[in-house]
């Protein structure tokens, strides 16, 4: 451990007594968490065995790390499950919040199906809930949100794919790159898209921002929410690079989803499920290439053949994306060269 990291842990510390002094009495430790590709950073403040905590240190340049609090509060008061917050120190960039265990869906993803198929219906559960607020009941986050998803915001996430998978991770040149994004029918997509109404969103809802604590799911990394298509929320879940489904079982996830909330399947609602999975895989491609290959955390470029893989049997479906399959079809299936 470095000299730094442990003037910064005795700061931590110091601060959690500070502020939760019935939290902190007695002799309490601090240990790193090590989540994703975010800018924030997660410590497990411990006291005794059974008494725990999470505090996050967020970067107070980003706008939407300062909306977690407030967007965790929202969710608790409408029944969605989410971490407690005890402690929110806006100054410092400190939020001081319910430790909810360190079993994320993700962490199932070798269980039988009999297993996972409950946890996944418990996180579909709570999504619902999300989803099925009423306009009128979200109007109060106005500022506290990024924004919401719009037509510019959905080529951004194509053109991000473009850059950062295309680009960086398979080396396609900027004539090529700018050939692809200019297709008519990727502006067609995100237009249409953007032309359906909104419900109030995740944004990030995959399996490794869903805790389960006691066969409950809980969500986390909820700072990104906003107003935008339940569809792209479900085909963050169901088409997850992280882990794998049969289609039997995406299928099983979709059904129960709809009959959550109400909805009977039709070709429309099923369309848009599929333009959402498109767009989400994109953005998660880019992703994957920003973090791995500018950021450093090449752990991401792991995900890349899965998501790769069901981005090509996408567009495959999709009419006016030839030439974006074309392209595809052509990139190494297990490998690349940058």
């Amino acid at each position: 451990m470095t000299q730094l990291f442990e003037v910064k842990t005795d700061l931590l510390l110091k601060q959690t007594r500070l502020h939760l002094p019935a939290f902190s009495e007695g002799k309490i430790e601090i240990s790193p968490i090590e989540k994703g590709g975010s800018d924030r950073r997660f410590y497990r403040v411990r006291c005794v065995p059974e008494q725990s905590l999470i505090l996050v240190k967020y970067n107070l340049e980003r706008a939407e790390n300062r909306h977690y609090v407030r967007i965790a509060e929202f969710l608790t008061e409408h029944g969605i499950a989410a971490p407690k917050i005890y402690f929110h120190d806006p100054e410092e960039g400190l939020i001081w919040i319910e430790d909810l265990g360190e079993s994320d869906l993700f962490s199932f993803r070798d269980e039988t199906w009999l297993v996972r198929g409950a946890l996944y219906r418990s996180a579909l559960d709570e999504i619902s809930k999300l989803h099925d607020l009423p306009e009128r009941e979200w109007t109060e986050l106005n500022g506290e949100m990024p924004p919401e998803f719009n037509a510019t915001l959905y080529r951004w996430e194509q053109n991000y794919f473009f850059e950062n998978c295309l680009g960086r991770i398979f080396g396609l040149n900027e004539g090529r790159l700018r050939e692809l994004a200019s297709i008519p029918a990727l502006e067609n997509i995100a237009e249409r898209l953007a032309g359906l109404p909104r419900v109030l969103v995740h944004r990030d809802f995959q399996s490794q921002n869903i805790i389960v604590r006691a066969g409950h799911a809980f969500l986390i990394d909820f700072q990104g929410m906003r107003p935008g298509l339940a569809e792209y929320d479900l085909a963050s879940l169901l088409f997850d690079p992280y882990v794998r489904f049969s289609p039997a079982e995406r299928e099983e996830l979709y059904s129960y989803y709809m009959e959550r909330r109400g909805l009977s399947p039709s070709r429309q609602l099923r369309e848009t499920l599929r333009l959402c999975a498109m767009q989400r895989l994109m953005q998660a491609l880019g992703a994957y290439g920003f973090l791995g290959l500018v950021k450093g955390s090449q752990h991401f470029l792991a995900h890349v053949p899965s998501a790769l893989h069901s981005l090509r049997n996408l567009i495959a479906d999709i009419d006016l994306l030839e030439p974006l399959g074309a392209a595809l079809a052509c990139l190494p299936k297990n490998g690349w060269s940058n």
